[in-house]
């Protein structure tokens, strides 16, 4: 597959990629600061290129990858790991690379999502009606976008209005989350195809060369697909391994008794003794690193301390699920990023609930946890 951009000849593993390492908090990023542009292939080693495409907000990107392959003719072909969100300008820098690009003249193979959020399934359904490829995802996640596209209700559902409540949203916020209406996902999200081919726990995967093993997080979302490449020495992380932010972890209305940070933190545990410790991360968001152990011991690290924080807080006096941001997060939470604070810090109590270190009890629909 001809790339626009090349670095010189490496050996698989990256031991000689023509860029200056940097290690960072514990980890080598052995590209350095290197990163492609929008709608830009990026070979990073046999069988598997590197582009990204936009996704406003603060995370800025999503990292899309492109995996060698062959259809069943024997033609040249590639299979595209998270599509990013079906946008304009994304759709734009995938036609880039169709029409223009290095993959022109190629169809894809398979279309590879590891969950279901918007900027990984996205463009999933507008890339297999267009090469009419088949879709590989987990089933839950299949399912759960399936449900969410189909969910375009004029009016805000009342367990939402409940839940804002029950975190200590004045009423004027509730007022305005109220008048953005519902199904935002479906505006962000094209159709899927009727069938899907399932990724769980165990699936084998072949791309090209690369020979993948499907593994499973829980927590960020319910099944959280991940492939990893044992030879190579290579794995697609998704969400579920980034290098420099924290996956959110938000107890979601789907299920809302479920305990999704005792199962982000179970995945980390199951993880941690599962993968190599040299293995090449190639998260969603950040640059390929080295150093997967380092960083699953930080995050679960970080989730502890900051049970531990808000226990301490519980301690001194009962909040509600917004007096508790100032011991989850650095940042002020303002409008924009309440919906995720509220659901990260829910998740946060929920755990310490779970753990028999906290309680609640309702007053006016609004929760108040104290610790035990």
């Amino acid at each position: 597959m001809h790339a626009p951009i090349k670095p010189p000849d490496y050996e698989p593993l990256l031991a000689d990629h023509g860029f200056d390492p940097i290690e960072s908090d514990g980890l080598t990023y052995p590209l350095g600061e290197f990163e492609p542009k929008f709608g830009e292939y990026f070979e990073l080693m046999p069988g598997i290129g590197w582009t990204r495409t936009p996704v406003p907000g603060p995370l800025g990107h999503i990292n899309n990858w492109v995996l060698a392959d062959r259809h069943a003719d024997g033609s040249a072909g590639f299979a595209i790991a998270d599509t990013g969100l079906f946008m304009p300008q994304v759709i734009e820098a995938w036609k880039h690379l169709f029409e223009e690009g290095a993959l022109q003249g190629q169809g894809a193979t398979k279309i590879i999502v590891t969950h279901y959020h918007p900027d990984h399934v996205g463009c999933a359904g507008w890339l297999a009606k267009r090469f009419k490829a088949p879709l590989h995802m987990n089933r839950t996640e299949w399912l759960l976008t399936r449900l969410l596209i189909a969910d375009k209700r004029d009016g805000v559902p009342q367990e939402a209005l409940d839940e804002w409540r029950f975190c200590g949203w004045d009423q004027n916020l509730i007022d305005q989350f109220a008048e953005k209406g519902w199904g935002r996902f479906a505006r962000a999200v094209a159709e899927l195809p009727i069938g899907h081919i399932r990724m769980e726990e165990g699936t084998r995967l072949k791309t090209g060369d690369h020979q993948w093993r499907v593994m499973i997080g829980n927590g960020h979302t319910p099944e959280h697909a991940c492939l990893i490449d044992d030879s190579a020495k290579v794995m697609i992380s998704g969400d579920q391994i980034l290098p420099r932010i924290t996956s959110n972890i938000s107890t979601m209305l789907s299920e809302p008794t479920s305990d999704p940070l005792g199962e982000w933190l179970a995945s980390i545990a199951h993880f941690r003794a599962a993968l190599d410790k040299d293995l090449l991360i190639l998260p969603a968001h950040g640059r390929p690193f080295l150093g997967a152990h380092q960083r699953l011991d930080t995050l679960a690290l970080r989730h502890n301390e900051a049970l531990d924080d808000l226990e301490q807080g519980l301690r001194e006096s009962p909040k509600r699920v917004v007096d508790s941001f100032p011991y989850l997060f650095k940042r002020p939470i303002t409008p924009d990023v309440i919906g995720m604070a509220s659901g990260e810090a829910m998740a946060t109590l929920r755990h310490l609930e779970f753990t028999g270190r906290a309680v609640h009890e309702m007053k006016d629909g609004v929760a108040w946890y104290s610790a035990i």
